[in-house]
């Protein structure tokens, strides 16, 4: 059974990616695997500290992860909060192709 007050999955993972810049840091991140905070910043021409604060988002959505190498901390694209709500979203995607089918026949039906 599901922990009623337990977070949505999909829902922490939309929450995450509603910000455009928070997807930049997504998207700067995946495409140099292994990169650090102050990487991303001088990419993004942003402030380290809110490159901090987008990734620690990104971490808890689970869209991140850290490792440490040293003194730095590299962070990388977990894909598998991605691909389960892409999942979802191909579910909701097939439900409403069914629904708009349906509705298709009936009409065509109605016409003749």
């Amino acid at each position: 059974m599901t922990d009623p007050s337990a977070p949505d999955e999909v829902a922490v993972v939309f929450t995450a990616l509603a910000d455009p810049r928070r997807r930049e840091v997504l998207e700067t991140v995946a495409s140099a695997s292994g990169i650090t905070a102050t990487a991303v910043a001088e990419r993004l021409t942003i402030s380290r500290q809110a490159v901090a604060k987008h990734l620690a988002v990104l971490t808890e959505a689970g869209l991140v992860t850290s490792s440490k190498r040293g003194r730095e901390v590299l962070f990388e694209v977990s894909p598998a909060p991605l691909e389960e709500t892409a999942r979802w979203l191909q579910r909701q995607a097939s439900a409403w192709d069914r629904q708009l089918e349906a509705l298709k026949r009936r009409a065509e039906r109605s016409i003749r």
